[in-house]
């Protein structure tokens, strides 16, 4: 498995599905729709969704820190 970082390339809006996409490797569409119909079902997908955000480093910042 690959390190959990939003890629620079593939972003929509924060970049969280393709990081999560290319850890578990699938596509990021896939994982966008996964997302999108899990904010059918009662929970904080959102928040966390913005808290992966917060937290995820970016693809960039983590190519400058090696």
């Amino acid at each position: 498995m690959t390190a959990l970082a939003r890629p620079t390339n593939d972003r929509m809006i924060g970049g969280v599905c393709a990081a999560l996409a290319r850890r578990f490797g699938t596509s990021s569409t896939t994982m966008r729709v996964i997302f999108l119909l899990s904010c059918l079902l009662p929970g904080p997908q959102f928040l966390l969704y913005i808290a992966l955000w917060i937290l995820l480093p970016s693809e960039d910042k983590t190519r400058t820190a090696w």
